[in-house]
């Protein structure tokens, strides 16, 4: 049995805490922090469990490296924003805790992301102590990872192509809203697309490449557009047979129509503009404006489809799969009290945590999830939430 403190809020806080008060035998005592204490608490009133809260502002390792101090959390769930992993690492560091987080870390002043910053500042660090550092363990990056892993040592001799696909096939009724933090997801989907393709990243003007995908299950066909995904970074890294790995993500019209105009009045500069007595950057008023995420989970009905298409080979002849996940908003809801795009995200990052706290993750150094055996998760990321499918599709198509 653990302590587990889990910094943030929002909706994948709200995910993160429920799933980690579904195992007490793994997590006997959970604390829940945020820059917001009312949000935790919110949060923890609606669980039968006790939860602690507290407040913290992570842009400062002192701030959190106090609330380690005082908790003595054995493991830290970063489900706060980008721009505060490396301050969180800092503070886990410093007290000797591991981490895990979902996403790679980006800066705060420009618009761009990557997992070196962390690698670099903390894998010899954290070897040196004996502590885990998880990157990207949402779904997104973080199950799509290990999808590939699985098939590397399940399906295939050598991955050639890897296709990521991202389908939110469900309708909140709002005419422009995001699935989560809308100032990190308009920063990610207004950067240029970058894709792996004979031996090097091409970069290509974002949304500007797009297909019709046809989801399994009868969830229906819809446009989806290449962008970059971290995962990618360290997938094509690590998987060095892979020829050619590309993101594609689902929009509606209605919503890139919304977005371009946003862009060319210029809300989504990240460039502060002065206010008198405050300085403000037009994307973080816009985030302030735009509905809250956390907040979407009655109105949203529908599914999500998050997969991989796979093509390689297999004892010398041609093989393409699909593994994937289909999550529906209303069951997420009922379980949660959040919308499936935050269940995804959520439910990863607790079985990660697991997974270290019980040693079949507890390699020393900082990692992303292909790194380790892939099997223990996909044995029980079914039980936690996410269950998935292998279908076998035509290595010729």
């Amino acid at each position: 049995m653990a302590r587990v403190l889990i910094i943030g809020a929002g909706g994948v806080g709200r995910v993160a805490t429920h799933k980690c008060a579904q195992y007490p035998e793994i997590f006997s005592e959970i604390m829940l922090a945020s820059r917001t204490v009312s949000k935790c608490e919110k949060i923890a009133s609606e669980i039968e469990r006790p939860i602690r809260t507290a407040q913290v502002d992570a842009d400062y390792p002192e701030q959190v490296q106090a609330l380690i101090k005082d908790f003595k959390p054995d493991i830290v769930i970063n489900v706060a924003l980008p721009y505060q992993n490396m301050a969180i690492m800092e503070a886990c560091l410093r007290e000797g805790v591991h981490y895990v987080d979902t996403a790679a870390y980006e800066p705060k002043d420009e618009k761009s992301f990557s997992y070196d910053w962390q690698l670099k500042a903390y894998k010899e660090p954290y070897r040196g102590q004996g502590l885990v550092g998880l990157l990207g363990c949402g779904f997104d990056p973080g199950v799509t990872n290990v999808y590939v892993a699985y098939a590397a040592k399940h399906y295939f001799d050598e991955i050639h192509e890897l296709e990521i696909v991202d389908v939110n096939a469900g309708d909140h009724g709002l005419p422009f809203a995001t699935n989560f933090n809308p100032e990190v997801n308009i920063r990610e989907i207004t950067l240029p697309a970058r894709h792996w393709e004979g031996g090097e990243f091409k970069v290509t003007p974002p949304l500007s490449e797009k297909r019709d995908f046809e989801c399994p299950e009868g969830l229906g066909t819809y446009p989806v557009y290449l962008m970059y995904h971290e995962e990618l970074e360290t997938l094509v890294r690590n998987f060095p047979t892979i020829k050619k790995a590309t993101f594609w993500m689902k929009f509606s019209d209605e919503y890139l129509q919304t977005l371009r105009t946003l862009q060319r009045i210029g809300m989504t500069s990240i460039e502060p503009v002065d206010l008198g007595p405050v300085k403000i950057s037009p994307l973080d008023f816009l985030r302030k404006v735009l509905p809250d995420p956390a907040e979407l989970g009655p109105r949203t009905k529908g599914k999500t489809c998050i997969g991989n298409i796979m093509t390689g080979i297999k004892d010398g002849k041609k093989r393409r799969i699909f593994i994937y996940n289909i999550c529906d908003h209303q069951e997420a809801y009922k379980e949660t009290g959040a919308q499936a795009v935050s269940y995804t995200a959520g439910v990863p990052p607790v079985l990660g945590a697991a997974l270290v706290l019980d040693g079949a993750w507890k390699k020393p150094g900082v990692y992303t999830p292909e790194e380790f055996d892939p099997d223990p998760f996909m044995e029980r990321i079914g039980e936690y939430g996410l269950p998935w499918k292998v279908v076998e599709l035509d290595p010729e198509a």
